[in-house]
Order: structure tokens, then C-alpha cells, then sequence
């Protein structure tokens, strides 16, 4: 009896994030981490030559991996040559992979991202940018991890009995082709502060997906984000920036703050400071942060406190992120002010 219920527990899991998965895109509490899939418009858009982005989230750890999700992004700048200067023409490749119910549930993507932003004045400190995102998505349901009631034998489960929910799928694989674009200004009062404000929409062409044949289509994600990094004093920098989400019937707001504090000289490229903060998804989740960032490289890791009515569901643990950008920057190269979060 007890595995029956835990099957039935882990169907109906599963049944439910398919019904949800046309509503609810795989998201990051450290967005600001995952320029790629925040905004197209912020590929090519940093302080440097190459960026790669990689993070990871393990939500709702007190249940055996609900949600795991892992994302890659390499991006850069392209004929800076031979556009007018301080203009950004970048691109970018992106890779993310989610897996719901220990993989019963997957979703792949891979995308390619272009950007050119646009210098408003002299020195580059105001840019306005757009950015267009083509993606190629799988989703796929292994089935062969499942069990139904009416395998159930007298000797227990037999997964080689058919099942008629398994008859009932009528693709456990689906493929489609996924277009995203997002618009983004930056700006600046000098060389060592910046502010942006962006919008994007994800899923424009709103893609069909459905494993029983119906006409269940992604629902296009809009996102508002605005940030900006602005120095206190020689040690001490304040880090801002929040989102807005909207999807169907589903919305999020997440607003936050980190301190940087240098630990050590700053002139250079690649500084070397540490960083503390916290976020917080409304209705939802407290998310304290803390990053280390040296040699190019930036690390951060935070853990969602749950703070809804899932709470005692959850053990009031939301889920574990990892989040990791390193910049190459050329000793000689000129930098404008970028979006840091």
C-alpha cells in the first residue's frame, strides 16, 4: 500500500507540473546571474571581451530533487572595429537544462542571442540596446519511471503490464523552435557607477507543447528588470535590482540589495571584492546572498527561505542556487559602465 501511495503521490506530482509547465517558465532567484535568460538585449552587454555564466538551483531540497535546474551561456562582442565607437554589438550561445520529479519531467534548451546597443553620447555612459533570442526546445516525460494503478498485480507493481495512461501519450517527446526578444538602457553620471532599466518578452511565437495532442501552447513570459551599482565610498559599493515576471495567470516581484567591500586595490581590470545581501521573491521567499569575486571570476550562492503557506510543506526551504560569471578583460582595454546585477 505505501507504494502505491508514493506512486500515485509522484504521478499527480507530475501531472501537475505538466499542467503548469505551460505557464511557468524555470526561473533563478539570482537573475541577475543569468544575463540570457533575464533580457536577449543584455548578450554582449559587459565590461570586458568574454563572459561565461553558469548556474545551478536545487529547489525544494527537503523532497528528493522536485526541481533541479542548470543553465550555461557563453557571450561576446563582435567587430568592435568597425562599429562607431563605445557601440556594443554582441551574441551568445545558451544552454539550459530543467528536470522535474528526479527527471520524470525534462526540458532542454539551446539558443542563440544577438544584441547591439546603441551609444547616446561621447562617452558611452548611455546606451539604449535590443536584443532578438532564438531557441530550439525538447521536452520529454520518461514514462518508463512511472507506474499506474493498473499495473498493480497480486505480487506488486509490474511496469511490463501496458498501462492505458501510457497508451494515452501521444508524443513523450516534443520539439519546437522558440523566439524571445528584449529591449534595455543603461546609464551613467561617471566612470564608476550604472543604472539600467529593460524589458524582454520570452515565447512570442507562443510554441505548442502537449504530450495527450491538444492545443496547449507555452504562454508568453514578460519580464521588467531595472538595477544599478553605485560606489558609497573607496571600499564600499551598494548593489540594487529587482523583476518583474508575468506569465498567464502567474506573476513575481523580487527586489533586493548587496554591499561590496574591496579586499584590496580596485585600479585594476579585474578587482577582487566580497559581496552580502539579501533578495526577497514577495509572498514567497527570503534570499539571502553572498558572493566572492577575484581575477574576473564572480561567484554567488544563496538559499530561499519559504516564507508562503508552502512552508510547512517545504520545511520553510525554498531551494539552493549556485551562480558563477567570469569576464576576460584585456589589460589595456578601455571599460564603459555595465549592468553588474
Amino acid at each position: 500500500m505505501n507504494i502505491m501511495k508514493k506512486s500515485c503521490l509522484l504521478i499527480c506530482a507530475v501531472l501537475f507540473v505538466s499542467a503548469l509547465s505551460n505557464a511557468q517558465d524555470p526561473h533563478f532567484s539570482q537573475f541577475f546571474a543569468s544575463p540570457l535568460t533575464l533580457n536577449p538585449a543584455l548578450t554582449g552587454k559587459f565590461d570586458g571581451t568574454l563572459r561565461v555564466s553558469g548556474n545551478y538551483r536545487n529547489q525544494w531540497p527537503a523532497f528528493n530533487n522536485v526541481y533541479t535546474t542548470q543553465t550555461l551561456s557563453i557571450d561576446f562582442g563582435i567587430m568592435r572595429k568597425k562599429l562607431p565607437e563605445n557601440d556594443i554589438w554582441g551574441v551568445g550561445i545558451l544552454a539550459l537544462s530543467d528536470k522535474a520529479a528526479g527527471g520524470i519531467l525534462t526540458n532542454n534548451y539551446v539558443g542563440l542571442s544577438t544584441s547591439y546597443h546603441k551609444a547616446l553620447d561621447e562617452n558611452g555612459y548611455s546606451q539604449i540596446g535590443v536584443g532578438f533570442q532564438g531557441t530550439y526546445g525538447q521536452k520529454r516525460l520518461d514514462w518508463s519511471k512511472l507506474v499506474f494503478e493498473d499495473q498493480l498485480t497480486p505480487f506488486g507493481f509490474d511496469i511490463t503490464v501496458p498501462s492505458a495512461d501510457i497508451s494515452s501519450l501521444n508524443n513523450p517527446n516534443i520539439n519546437y523552435i522558440d523566439i524571445n526578444a528584449g529591449l534595455i538602457y543603461s546609464g551613467s553620471t561617471n566612470d564608476r557607477n550604472n543604472y539600467y532599466i529593460g524589458a524582454s518578452q520570452y515565447h512570442i511565437n507562443k510554441p505548442k507543447e502537449s504530450f495527450k495532442g491538444g492545443n496547449w501552447n507555452i504562454a508568453p513570459r514578460t519580464t521588467i528588470s531595472a538595477g544599478g551599482y553605485f560606489p558609497i565610498s573607496d571600499l564600499l559599493t551598494f548593489h540594487t535590482s529587482g523583476i518583474y515576471q508575468l506569465q498567464a495567470q502567474s506573476s513575481e516581484t523580487t527586489i533586493g540589495a548587496a554591499l561590496s567591500a574591496s579586499l584590496g586595490a580596485n585600479d585594476g581590470p579585474n578587482p577582487s571584492n566580497i559581496y552580502f545581501g539579501s533578495w526577497m521573491r514577495l509572498n514567497d521567499a527570503i534570499i539571502p546572498y553572498m558572493g566572492l569575486e577575484f581575477a574576473g571570476l564572480r561567484i554567488g550562492a544563496s538559499y530561499d527561505i519559504n516564507i508562503s503557506d508552502l512552508k510547512s510543506g517545504s520545511q520553510s526551504r525554498g531551494g539552493m542556487e549556485l551562480s558563477m560569471i567570469y569576464i576576460k578583460r584585456p589589460p589595456d582595454q578601455k571599460g564603459i559602465p555595465c549592468p553588474k546585477f
